[in-house]
């Protein structure tokens, strides 16, 4: 899995290096969609749905979203816009003998990575924040974090109750 956060500083050719775990996983998951022949050592990466980052992983997470487009009908708006979103925005990006990746320009653009990055480990993906956004972002999802597990706790504690009160 991808698991932990790393601040990482962009050189000026927009490389980062990837952390080792973060390499050996992406590359240790088979795929459905890319013959192991195919060679590639790297990461896929594209503008994330759900926050100003970037989203990345292995073969895995392309797998991930391809099944998902192919569920759809061909031509259905969802599996367009996915498609036009994920595979049209998609950039494989292979690893240099250091361990790096270089980013596209219009991706750093896109979602203000100048300078220093996080890279942070959510399970089958990870994403490349702006460091100062993302901390504003880890805040805020600490708080729905928060927020939502005692909401959780509550309702886990009335269905105790009222199975309780069914069973007497």
């Amino acid at each position: 899995m991808f698991l932990s956060t790393f601040e990482k500083q962009l050189d000026s050719k927009r490389r980062i290096v990837v952390p080792q775990e973060f390499r050996a996983f992406a590359q240790s998951v088979p795929s459905a969609v890319i013959p192991a022949s195919a060679g590639f050592d790297g990461v896929y990466c594209f503008p994330a749905f759900e926050a100003d980052c970037l989203e990345a992983g292995g073969p895995a997470l392309l797998d991930r979203y391809a099944k998902i487009m192919t569920e759809l009908d061909f031509g259905d708006p969802l599996r367009l816009a996915l498609e036009t979103s994920v595979l049209g925005e998609m950039r494989p990006l292979s690893f240099d003998t250091a361990g790096r990746i270089t980013l596209p320009e219009s991706l750093c653009e896109m979602m203000g990575l100048n300078d220093w990055v996080s890279i942070v480990g959510l399970g089958d993906r990870f994403q490349i924040w702006s460091r100062d956004a993302f901390q504003a972002h880890r805040t805020a999802q600490r708080e729905a974090a928060r927020d939502g597990l005692a909401a959780l706790r509550t309702q886990q504690r009335a269905a105790q109750q009222a199975s309780r009160g069914s069973g007497s």
